[in-house]
């Protein structure tokens, strides 16, 4: 047998035949050539797509179930971590993007090759990840008043989520609490639309700059160093019934638009790639279900040209009790415009459900190509057909110092003012650093986890200090005072210690609530955590004292108000415990203003500003000012 190179061979057949004979490679198809235009891309794959590729692609799964298979042999779309659902604990960046990698090669060995993109709740930084930067929650950057701020957070979080090998996040939370027994408010910039519209710009920062020429509601990801992003969750989440998370929201048209839409229309404008869809209802209508909302207005009406996403398990929770008629769940659902599932446990059930709504002609192949060519376009627009794997390019940005001094700053400025009382020496505030002898008490002095909060390594939060990394306010408060001052720590002192301890120059006093989340985080007295109102008594009955309170929310304060020399509105400052110090001492000023009502007590609930019969503690707005000090 004569043996012929496949160089030889092409060169005999251009001689014999006037044509080379083309090269192993594969053939050139047009949706893999990032010199097409993006909606010539798009329609070319999705002609080359059965219906099983096409429903895979709506399809979003815990990491918890999935598996290169499983993403290989349905086309799965996307894969998330839900809170606290990571591949080890305190897991490495690197262990992030092996198993990200993993999974991605998993969708790429499928027959398209179509990427799937990885979902994280990234909501304070990337508070899922060990050592991360972790960031004021939303309602402390509402009170900074600066969305050039929140968009420095935006890439700061982007950097950070892309060192693990992530590429999208769920967030901003743009709700508008109008209710502070809910237990998300926290997740709110503010009671005020207009303070929300402005912090929006944090898509900015997580997606990039969008191009002037750009169209309108078309997603934009500049770059590898940012994120796709997901406004939440559309509509009406922060205004139910007595703050009830998943409740009915009632209010009139509008109501809807001025108060919970304005957030939409910023977010649509810069371009953000995702919407999630609220768990709750407006007037009845559960909105994952509300198809005049989420089709006709916000895809037709707003122009809104990413995907829409479901909430965890959103397409369960349409019946009730949820789960009771899947097939009716995922038919209301799906027509309504949501185009990304989260199932996020069960992909069969959802594909074999879905696939015969649309082979027996209760769906309509549009609305599968409508999700679907939504998902692609996001897909394409961040530039993952040409990098779908991560590298380790940013595993210096988890939790660097760069990241971790923009936290400090945010801290900072978030901080409230709402009391600084007169004695012989002036004013409580600053604080001297000079002074022989200081206690500090309190349960949210000395623990990192209730100074974060919910969403933070877990779903509900955690208590403790060792669960990732940052400075507490006791750490921060002994690094700004003379190296002289003997610091005394409390977390509970009795009236027996104070007696004998009358030497205190001044005490700080840190309270607050205890971590939680959605649903567990519902309160119907918002008071702060026993001890913390005795430990108030006993400490500031008995000393010149400045009360910090910790908490994702306005609590019950008026009845101790008069106890108090100072008292500082420190929301859930997150992983960067020094920026409190910072102004307690006086090296920056006090500049927060409250971004919502501080009220007499609870009674008063729902009141925002604008109300008739507005009585507030604090109004809306409120928060004293202080002046930085050379020396103290």
């Amino acid at each position: 047998m004569v043996r012929v190179s496949a160089p030889l061979l092409g060169l005999l057949l251009l001689c014999c035949f006037g044509f080379l004979a083309p090269p192993a490679a594969a053939e050139y198809v047009k949706y893999r050539d990032p010199l097409q235009r993006l909606e010539v891309r798009i329609r070319d794959l999705m002609n080359r797509m059965t219906l099983a590729e096409k429903i895979g692609q709506m399809v979003q799964l815990d990491r918890a179930v999935v598996t290169p298979e499983i993403l290989r042999d349905y086309s799965i779309g996307s894969v998330l971590s839900g809170g606290g659902s990571v591949p080890l604990p305190k897991a490495t960046p690197e262990d992030w993007i092996n198993m990200v990698n993993g999974f991605q090669n998993g969708s790429l060995s499928s027959r398209l090759g179509i990427p799937m993109i990885y979902g994280i709740d990234a909501v304070h930084g990337h508070n899922n990840v060990y050592k991360a930067t972790i960031f004021p929650h939303n309602i402390g950057l509402g009170a900074t008043r600066d969305p050039d701020l929140v968009k420095r957070i935006g890439a700061a979080t982007a950097l950070e989520v892309r060192a693990t090998g992530i590429n999208y996040v769920f967030a901003p939370c743009i709700a508008v609490c109008r209710d502070p027994r809910w237990g998300r408010c926290y997740e709110s910039f503010s009671e005020d639309p207009g303070i929300v519209q402005q912090m929006t710009d944090i898509i900015l920062g997580l997606q990039g700059e969008i191009p002037e020429n750009s169209r309108k509601g078309v997603p934009f990801v500049g770059g590898q160093d940012k994120v796709a992003a997901c406004a939440k969750h559309f509509v009406g989440d922060g205004g139910t019934t007595r703050g009830i998370n998943e409740n009915n929201t009632v209010t009139d048209w509008h109501g809807l638009m001025s108060i919970h839409m304005p957030g939409y229309y910023q977010s649509i404008i810069k371009g953000v790639s995702t919407i999630m869809a609220s768990y709750s209802s407006w007037n009845g209508e559960k909105m994952h279900a509300n198809r005049d909302l989420i089709t006709n207005f916000l895809k037709n009406t707003l122009k809104f040209r990413g995907f829409v996403i479901s909430d965890w398990q959103g397409i369960d929770k349409i019946t009730d009790p949820p789960h009771s008629n899947y097939t009716y769940s995922v038919l209301a659902g799906v027509q309504a415009g949501i185009d990304m599932v989260m199932v996020p446990f069960n992909h069969t059930e959802f594909i074999d459900t879905l696939t015969g709504l649309v082979n027996g002609e209760f769906i309509p192949m549009s609305r599968i190509d409508d999700a679907v060519r939504r998902i692609l376009r996001v897909k394409f627009t961040m530039g993952l057909f040409e990098n779908p794997l991560s590298d380790q390019s940013f595993l210096d940005q988890l939790g660097s110092q760069a990241h971790r001094d923009l936290g400090r700053e945010a801290v900072r400025k978030s901080l409230v003012l709402l009391k600084n009382g007169e004695n012989a020496d002036g004013p409580v505030l600053p604080l001297s650093k000079k002074a022989p002898k200081i206690l500090v008490a309190g349960t949210h002095a000395n623990n990192l986890g209730y100074q974060c909060g919910g969403w933070t390594i877990t779903w509900q939060g955690l208590s403790g200090n060792n669960n990732t990394t940052g400075t507490t306010i006791l750490s921060a408060i002994a690094t700004a005072v003379d190296p002289s001052t003997e610091i005394v720590y409390r977390e509970n002192p009795d009236s027996n210690f104070m007696t004998s301890n009358n030497n205190f120059s001044y005490a700080v006093v840190v309270v607050g609530e205890l971590p939680y989340a959605e649903t567990a985080g519902d309160s119907r007295d918002l008071l702060i955590a026993e001890p913390g109102y005795n430990v108030i008594s006993t400490v500031c009955g008995r000393v010149k004292c400045v009360v910090i309170v910790v908490s994702g929310r306005p609590v019950v304060i008026a009845p101790y108000l008069d106890q108090m020399g100072a008292l500082v509105a420190a929301w859930l400052p997150g992983s960067e415990g020094n920026g409190v110090a910072d102004v307690l001492f006086g090296d920056y000023g006090f500049t927060g203003k409250l971004p919502r009502t501080w009220f007499k007590t609870v009674d008063q609930l729902p009141m925002n500003v604008g109300d008739a019969n507005y009585d507030p503690l604090f109004a809306f707005g409120f928060g004293l000012t202080t002046e930085p000090v050379q020396a103290n």
